[in-house]
């Protein structure tokens, strides 16, 4: 048995399509109430990489035939010691040592790339089978990488939405906020409200809780936010937002994102929802994440199921999104190794 390892250039399809193809086996294997792995996603994050950001990707067969890939993003505008990750192996060629040995050239890579840190993530338990460990946390332990924060999924049923609750914690939200106004958007963000939406952007990784993840909040101003933007249409990703502005100062200072990909309309995901500290206490993100929800649902009726992440001590966010009716799914691991 022979292991190969080779990269992924972004204009060879054939390669690719093998990985894309490794992806959705191991989605559909240990993620199954996932929607399937998005072609269009998947592809654009080699072709279209976030701005800021370096990606590449190696292929691992064994003998011939595609094993497993490793994608490496490189922040290039901070963060320049750092790296993150993503290692998928087929579900039916592991324990073979393909992991290991993807794992290995990536770590050879980025030492030579001057990055001290890489960090990746993986589902705590398998799908059903709680108590489990998933083979991504199996492997993660296995390296010797640390887990430095748990992240908790949950979901909300759009079937089952309290639409009286909703109503009571809107109203309350309402006569909370008097003197700011809620503005709605799909897509690109208009001109005069981008430099606040950068700035909330930024401030995303600096106020949530990051346990002992050493990472820097990322810069963004409008140009990068613009990019992100290009980005995120190239994935095939529909965004629907809510702002929240206050009135005196004509400042942006609430805002929240929910999106739909390209490939199941059924499925959504909850994105950043941030509140500017000087504007806390005035029920800003109820009143933007109700009011985006409703938003959302005008114009994807389709959408079943939305899903969101939190760290597991991230007790505000926790509290508004059990509100509206979240409930847990299972817990993340965010891992962290020293290269």
């Amino acid at each position: 048995m022979t292991i190969t390892i080779t990269p992924v250039w972004a204009a060879d399809e054939a390669a690719v399509e093998q990985a894309y193809q490794i992806g959705a086996a191991q989605v559909a294997a240990d993620e199954p109430d996932f929607p399937p792995l998005c072609r269009r996603r998947f592809t654009a994050l080699l072709r279209h990489p976030m701005p800021g950001y370096e990606t590449s990707m190696l292929l691992a067969r064994i003998d011939g035939v595609p094993a497993g890939f490793l994608r490496l993003d490189l922040p290039q505008l901070d963060n320049t010691e750092n790296a993150s990750a993503e290692l998928i192996v087929h579900p039916a060629r592991r324990r073979r040592g393909v992991g290991r040995a993807l794992a290995e050239h990536g770590l050879g890579l980025l030492r030579e790339r001057g990055r001290k840190r890489v960090s990746a993530m993986s589902r705590a338990e398998l799908a059903g089978e709680p108590g489990r460990r998933s083979p991504g946390n199996a492997f993660a332990a296995a390296m010797g990488a640390v887990n430095a924060l748990t992240d908790v999924r949950r979901r909300l049923d759009t079937a089952s939405l309290d639409q009286a609750k909703l109503d009571a914690l809107l109203a309350d939200a309402r006569d909370r906020s008097t003197g700011y106004q809620v503005l709605c958007w799909r897509g690109y963000t208009p001109d005069d409200l981008a430099a606040d939406v950068a700035y909330l952007d930024g401030r995303l990784l600096a106020d949530a809780p990051m346990g002992d993840l050493a990472w820097e909040p990322e810069q963004v101003d409008a140009d990068r936010l613009r990019a992100t933007e290009s980005a995120l249409d190239a994935r095939g990703r529909r965004r629907y937002h809510v702002g929240v502005r206050h009135e005196a100062s004509g400042r942006l200072v609430a805002w929240t994102l929910l999106d739909v990909g390209a490939s199941a309309d059924w499925h959504s995901f909850q994105q950043i929802t941030i509140v500017d500290p000087e504007h806390r206490g005035h029920r800003l993100g109820l009143l933007a994440k109700i009011e985006n929800l409703r938003h959302l649902l005008a114009h994807e009726p389709g959408v079943r199921v939305i899903d969101t992440f939190n760290a597991a001590s991230n007790d505000h966010m926790i509290a508004i999104n059990e509100q509206l009716g979240f409930r847990v799914q299972d817990r993340w691991s965010n891992w962290q190794l020293n290269v």
